[in-house]
């Protein structure tokens, strides 16, 4: 039996306490994994966030001619 079968054999009552506590555990997760980065010292330094700039797309606006005119 797949798991997507086993979670829906469950009673929607259980499915919706399922779903809730992944999105308390992904909450609780985020929350503490930034406290702990600042605690351990990973933070970003400004030349890290500078060599990160380099990696980001970078999007140029070009105007489309209107239809009719050639």
């Amino acid at each position: 039996m797949s798991l997507l079968q086993s979670y829906r054999n469950l009673s929607p009552k259980t499915r919706i306490a399922v779903g809730l506590s992944i999105i308390a555990w992904g909450t609780i997760g985020l929350y503490v994994s930034d406290n702990a980065e600042k605690k351990l010292g990973f933070e970003a330094t400004a030349k890290d966030k500078e060599a990160l700039k380099e990696y980001v797309p970078k999007v140029t606006v070009v105007d489309r001619e209107e239809k009719g005119q050639s």
